[in-house]
């Protein structure tokens, strides 16, 4: 391919940027501004909040996002493989063994972890514990 054949994509790409910029720019030229404190209060399903909303999303929800992009792109190899998997032979299937219990590992990691529980009351690390009877008798 020659560089020619790359100058429609260009042009289109060329357009569409400038396209965007050009309503973005009218958009803003031609907007109202007049914020009221009923305009930029947040709004949560007619219901007035009793509280500030939070300003950061949680760990939790970027750890599971992570995660999920993770073996959503393992499971991407994975079909690859499936597809051309005569060509790979015996070898192209050890490798996918090795893989396959390499994913396992990683989830069995991050689930023993506690990475995908969102029931924070039930995980062991965060229980209170209790003394026996015995112990508290002998406090007392």
């Amino acid at each position: 391919m020659e560089f020619a054949d790359y100058l429609p994509i260009a042009l289109m790409t060329l357009l569409g940027l400038a396209f965007t910029g050009l309503s973005l720019f009218v958009s803003k030229l031609l907007s109202p501004n007049n914020p009221t404190p009923e305009k930029v209060a947040p709004y949560e399903c007619g219901i007035v909040p009793l509280q500030e909303p939070a300003n950061r999303f949680p760990v939790k929800f970027y750890l599971v996002a992570m995660l999920f992009v993770i073996f959503d792109v393992e499971i991407v190899f994975l079909f690859v493989w499936a597809v051309r998997m005569e060509a790979f032979g015996w070898a192209g299937v050890g490798a996918v063994v090795l893989f396959m219990l390499m994913l396992i590992e990683t989830l069995a990691y991050v689930w023993k972890r506690g990475a995908l529980d969102w029931n924070v009351a039930r995980r062991l690390r965060y229980r209170r514990p209790v003394a026996p009877d015995h112990v508290l008798e002998e406090a007392a």
